[in-house]
């Protein structure tokens, strides 16, 4: 009998009824939405009333139920934005809209071997781990213990335990890169940190002829150093630059028109395409422009002038035992999948270790109430979480 090929990860908990540990979705009549875990007798309190978990667990997604008040919930399970927008974090976030850029543009294709700096919350990962699926290799270089373990618990929580194709190296790339890719090994890479420019040359030996490199920067001054040190490096293609905005829009009946806020700038993107070892860089003729830059120049780039903002050690712990805490949910979620699933074929049913996620787990798990939605950008973290007594449900985010 040929052997059943193995689940793709992640895939399974995004189907089917809901479960115990899942992270669940509600909006109201109002359209105000709440993301709450699903634990076996909890309950989701409100001063409109009480709504128990176990109204929604092994019920299909898109339920409605009603709360003891008689309020009406849509259930559905978070989608990568709604999840990306909610999760805990310790550093910066790629948005959405930035994420769907950086796959497309820099072509993140299923199998594909990327190399990721720095990892901050994990965001960009789940979404480069989405791309190169269960074949793939994503190697994160991330140089902070703190926001490594908060990038773990995020990514498990998302795919219901360690993804196969990631790989986490702590340390800093420009150093690190050669160590644990071979030269001309890797075929994109994604820099998404405050000084992309000192890491051009490892990226520069470890990419493939024709890869590419993608940078996220947040100003106009990184922004015009990386594209001069990719032009000075000479073994990059003319690079290009680009911006994301997006406007949603109201629409109702006759009453159609713009949203009044919208997701403006959140960063620019600007990538280059690795050319053969000896051949030049083909460049547009343009009139001689300033492109040395002066000592006070070069002070422009310190994380102090670029306006980065320092998180504190204290909200870094209380992300990391939300994320771990998250983690662990999803991981009891994913077993139950697993053991449903073996008892359907016969086989035996998968033990509680088999799917243990990584990390150290936390003796008080902390949730998350991260209240950031599309229309207020702020990407320096959640605000403050409710400890919560172990076996009890988890405290709720909203999304006003």
């Amino acid at each position: 009998m040929p052997a059943t090929p193995a689940p793709v990860r992640g895939a399974a908990n995004r189907r089917g009824p809901f479960r115990s540990g899942e992270r669940v979705q509600l909006t109201d009549e109002s359209g105000k939405m709440t993301t709450i875990t699903l634990v076996d007798g909890g309950e989701h309190h409100t001063h409109r009333g009480v709504l128990g978990h176990d109204l929604l667990i092994g019920r299909p997604e898109g339920t409605v139920v009603s709360n003891t008040s008689g309020i009406q919930y849509q259930a559905l399970r978070p989608l990568l934005k709604d999840f990306v927008l909610s999760m805990p974090r310790g550093a910066a976030v790629v948005y959405p809209k930035d994420a769907g850029q950086i796959v497309a543009m820099a072509d993140i294709f299923p199998g594909a071997r990327v190399v990721e700096a720095g990892v901050g919350s994990g965001a960009l990962t789940i979404s480069l781990l989405r791309a190169v699926g269960d074949e793939g290799h994503v190697r994160s270089f991330e140089r902070r213990e703190e926001f490594a373990e908060i990038a773990r618990g995020n990514i498990e929580t998302m795919f219901g335990g360690p993804h196969p194709a990631w790989h986490l190296s702590m340390g800093d790339l420009a150093e690190e890169l050669g160590e644990n890719e071979e030269p001309g090994s890797v075929d994109r890479v994604v820099l998404d940190m405050l000084a992309p420019w000192e890491c051009l040359d490892a990226v520069a030996t470890a990419l493939a002829p024709g890869g590419v490199v993608i940078c996220y920067v947040a100003t106009v001054p990184q922004l015009s150093r990386v594209a001069e040190a990719m032009r000075a490096d000479g073994r990059f293609t003319e690079p290009e630059a680009s911006e994301t905005m997006v406007r949603g829009w109201h629409v109702e009946g006759l009453a159609v028109r713009p949203d009044h806020r919208m997701v403006a700038h959140t960063g620019f993107l600007i990538q280059s395409r690795r050319l053969a070892d000896g051949s030049p860089r083909l460049a547009p003729k343009r009139r001689a422009s300033k492109s040395e830059y002066t000592e006070e120049d070069l002070q422009a780039w310190t994380p102090v002038a670029l306006g980065e903002r320092v998180v504190s050690d204290k909200k870094l712990r209380r992300a990391g035992r939300d994320a771990t805490s998250l983690a662990q949910h999803a991981a009891r979620a994913d077993r139950e999948i697993s053991e449903g699933r073996a008892v359907s074929e016969g086989h035996p049913a998968v033990t509680a270790g088999d799917d243990a996620t990584s990390g150290t787990a936390s003796s008080s798990p902390d949730t998350p109430s991260t209240q950031d939605t599309p229309n207020a950008p702020d990407t320096q973290g959640a605000s403050a979480a409710h400890p919560t007594v172990a076996g009890e449900p988890l405290d709720e985010e909203r999304h006003d």
